[in-house]
């Protein structure tokens, strides 16, 4: 893909996630699950690659690591992630000129000393740039499996489309500064999301490659009890809140997660599916195959060809932490004509679960 504007940091998609877990066997289950494949261990230290086409999704086990004292802190989680660049070094020279702020990580997940930088909640954001087959950190640290398919097709998930962040309210601001400054990213969308009681803003930030994208969701109220403090509290901190994995056939996709016995997120109402004519006249997709696996339908027609987006959530699998499923026709939006419905959803859910208190009609103050 064509860089969208100035590319100084050389960015060329993700490269990895790290995960852990402060209960030894809880990933590899889910990830397996998932249709990731253990293709390869570290040589030496107690480390996991798992892969499903081009996404690396990297198990840290050991005890005394910066990803060990992390899950221990927020719980099974992603722990860190790593962005391609053409040149590591002169990437990580240029983030440190700019201010950022270097992590020295004495147990990392490769025996390569990767340069990394602090991210949100601390967590290490690596600069990769040895990638390519035969000859990247892979190849160097890990012994691959005989005779395992070194990317295997799984559920046909085929790279890491978005990884989206909770913050602190007031606190999305220095963060989209921190993307923009460091890495040139630009913001690409922003949500303004209301629910009955509660509410988020969101920035959607993406970098100049196309293919990294950083949504950045705070609390837009003052009450303290909605989803994004909820997060917060459960995660204790701020950190990665989903994980979006990008197919080409999210039917086919669904149809194995669900086999595979991965929840999923419930589909919306019938009212949802009826008005989708009228939201996205003509968009041509099969109405009743969405809704029978509660799939999700975005985009617009308004240059008389159908841009959708097709997306579906799994329910919470790492404490607090999601998946999201996505499939993109030519719409390079997060399914913001989705934000609002799932918003207030998921606000009804934690008025049932009494997370959230709002007061009863009988409650409420009297109208002068």
């Amino acid at each position: 893909m064509a860089d969208l504007f100035d590319n100084p940091m050389g960015l060329c998609g993700f490269e990895f996630v790290e995960f852990a877990s402060p209960t030894p066997g809880t990933l590899e289950p889910l990830f397996e699950k998932m249709g990731f494949t253990l293709v390869a261990k570290h040589r030496s230290k107690n480390v996991l690659l798992y892969r499903q086409g081009d996404i690396n999704f990297i198990v840290n086990r050991e005890p005394k690591s910066l990803a060990g004292y992390f899950a221990a802190e927020h719980g099974p989680s992603a722990c860190a992630m790593a962005f391609r660049v053409k040149d590591s070094h002169k990437a990580y020279q240029r983030a440190l000129e700019l201010g950022a702020q270097p992590v020295e990580i004495p147990t990392g997940p490769m025996e390569l000393r990767l340069p990394a930088i602090k991210g949100i909640g601390g967590a290490p954001l690596y600069l990769i740039d040895r990638y390519e087959d035969g000859k990247s950190i892979y190849d160097i640290d890990f012994e691959f499996l005989p005779g395992v398919d070194r990317h295997p097709v799984g559920h046909g998930l085929k790279i890491v489309d978005h990884l989206t962040h909770n913050v602190y309210r007031g606190r999305m601001s220095f963060w989209s500064e921190f993307y923009e400054k460091f890495f040139n990213f630009r913001e690409i969308r922003y949500f303004d999301i209301k629910g009955e009681y509660t509410g988020l803003t969101s920035k959607a930030m993406t970098a100049p490659d196309g293919l990294i994208r950083i949504p950045l969701n705070e609390e837009a109220g003052k009450g303290g009890n909605g989803q994004i403090e909820e997060f917060l509290m459960q995660f204790n901190g701020e950190g990665i809140q989903h994980i979006a994995l990008l197919t080409d056939d999210l039917i086919a996709t669904v149809d194995a997660l669900q086999l595979a016995g991965v929840p999923l997120a419930t589909a919306p109402n019938d009212i949802y599916y009826e008005m989708l004519a009228e939201r996205l006249p003509g968009h041509g997709e099969p109405v009743g195959e969405l809704q029978a696996r509660g799939i999700l339908l975005d985009g617009n027609t308004r240059d008389g060809k159908p841009r959708l987006l097709l997306q579906i959530f799994s329910q919470p699998l790492l404490g607090p932490v999601f998946f999201e499923f996505i499939q993109r026709k030519a719409d390079e939006g997060f399914g913001e004509g989705n934000f609002r419905a799932l918003f207030l959803s998921l606000e009804r859910d934690q008025i049932r679960r009494g997370t959230l208190k709002v007061d009863t009609p009988s409650e409420a103050p009297s109208q002068a």
